[in-house]
């Protein structure tokens, strides 16, 4: 016998289910959590590195989007948000190494002339990029159209290899080929009709002249310090998390679901899943086996991210801003990108001390087959940070290292992406089951926060009053 009793299931802790319990928890609705691990907070993560406490997984988050910030406010925890140090990041490129260019998004300079652009792009880059400016607007703006067919289309080669794809490879750990852009930038494609350029929009969107890189933000400690706050505002609203229990199946019975959790027999009428894409594939694959689930079949990268803490006073003046964006045409590097973190974050640099320094070093494209391992990884840290940072690194510098493999983490939104997404939650519906995280949403906390947002008041609308919940 199902009770109603107005509460509701999500799976998943990460921040996508923590976010949609703390909603549904607002909305008067009672959720339970269940997270399969022994803690909440999925790539929000940290660990332990020569004393420090630090991000495993996410770093930061990009600010063009109110969604996280307006959370961290709602936290309370608006006195706690740390901005980057503003001498920007830079690009290793086939033939050089430059700061990235100011006034860009996603790679895409607002400015194609700037010298800064021509510094990474050349002449003959920068000639050809000078297209964009007089190619009707609507030309490589389709529906479901990708980040790489969009630039290449209006700015050319250069402008994609040198630029884009670095930012594409760095923070979405695929090739841009592979990125919708309604997905992965919603607001793009109407900026590019409605200035005319993509250049235009670029600027439009990214707003004033500051340094790549620095459109982001993180919270002092940590961004990972986030979750805490994030459990004990939705426990506060009246929801509860259970943390090591996990869901294998999910099973109809007549309006709603039943399953096992923990060795407890458990009943739902709404259920959330908030989870990695093969995860949410499996559970799918039994409840409803004709649901559209291609999107969630697409490849998955797996990521490794490296920290090396070094003590080098070379380090100290910063030699390559807060870290370096890796073109996937350079064969001398393995890793995709370096964030040189204490560079990037003065609360981190005053709390390691003067001379000490970390780094993270990101490893996987593709389906990840080039990651290195054992201390073949190790080695090809110290060299990849020595020829990014332009130093010549020694092994007896690293006071500590350590390594976090992400094997599912990022999905990446492909061509065809949001329409898939309506179609499978259309399907979903009617039965009562939802679909949040970056599955869905795509890469970026922005992304995932303001989905579940969206979906948790979706779901709170179709309850309305007596909405049926969970018994054992």
């Amino acid at each position: 016998m199902i009770d109603r009793d107005d509460r509701v299931l999500v799976i998943g802790g990460g921040v996508a289910g923590l976010v949609t319990a703390l909603d549904l928890a607002g909305a008067g609705l009672r959720p339970i959590v269940l997270e399969a691990g022994e803690s909440c907070g999925g790539v929000l993560s940290s660990h332990r590195v020569a004393g420090l406490t630090l991000d495993a997984g996410a770093e930061s988050f990009a600010t063009g989007r109110p969604a996280v910030g307006e959370l961290v406010a709602r936290l309370g925890l608006t006195d706690r948000i740390a901005e980057p140090n503003p001498v920007g990041a830079w690009v290793r490129f086939v033939g050089g190494v430059a700061p990235l260019p100011a006034t860009s998004l996603l790679g895409i300079p607002g400015h194609p002339t700037a010298p800064d652009v021509r510094r990474v792009i050349g002449l003959t880059g920068v000639l050809r990029s000078r297209a964009d400016a007089f190619l009707p607007a609507r030309i490589g703006a389709g529906d479901g159209t990708s980040l790489g067919s969009l630039v290449r289309t209006r700015m050319g080669r250069r402008v994609l290899e040198r630029l884009v794809e670095p930012v594409a490879g760095g923070v979405y750990a695929t090739d841009p080929a592979d990125l919708e852009v309604a997905s992965i930038s919603p607001g793009l494609p109407q900026a590019l009709i409605d200035t005319g350029s993509l250049a235009g929009a670029a600027r439009r969107l990214r707003g004033g002249g500051q340094r790549s890189g620095s459109a982001v933000a993180t919270l002092s400690g940590g961004l990972h310090t986030l979750v805490t706050s994030l459990v004990e505002a939705a426990v506060a609203a009246g929801g509860q998390i259970r943390t090591g229990q996990s869901v294998d199946s999910l099973v109809r019975d007549g309006s709603g679901w039943r399953f096992d959790a923990g060795g407890e027999s458990l009943a739902a009428s709404r259920v959330v899943l908030a989870m990695p894409a093969p995860a949410t594939r499996h559970l799918l694959a039994t409840a409803i086996p004709d649901a559209s689930t291609d999107l969630l079949d697409a490849p998955i990268t797996r990521v490794a991210i490296v920290t090396l803490v070094i003590d080098d006073d070379r380090l100290d003046s910063a030699p390559r801003g807060t870290g370096v964006l890796v073109a996937a045409g350079v064969n001398e590097v393995r890793a995709k990108a370096l964030t040189h973190a204490t560079a990037k974050w003065p609360w981190l640099a005053e709390l390691a001390g003067p001379g000490r320094h970390v780094l993270r070093l990101s490893y996987g494209r593709g389906d990840g087959a080039d990651i290195p391992t054992g201390d073949e990884l190790w080695a090809a840290a110290l060299a990849d940070a020595g020829d990014l940072l332009g130093v010549d690194l020694r092994p007896g510098s690293v006071v500590d290292r350590a390594v976090v493999q992400w094997p599912s983490a990022l999905s990446a939104a492909r061509p065809g992406h949001a329409d898939a997404v309506h179609r499978l939650r259309a399907e979903l519906g009617p039965t009562g089951l939802f679909v949040v995280g970056g599955a869905v949403a795509g890469s970026g906390l922005a992304s995932v926060v303001t989905d579940a947002h969206t979906q948790a008041a979706r779901l709170v609308a179709l309850s309305g009053p007596g909405v049926a919940g969970i018994a054992p």
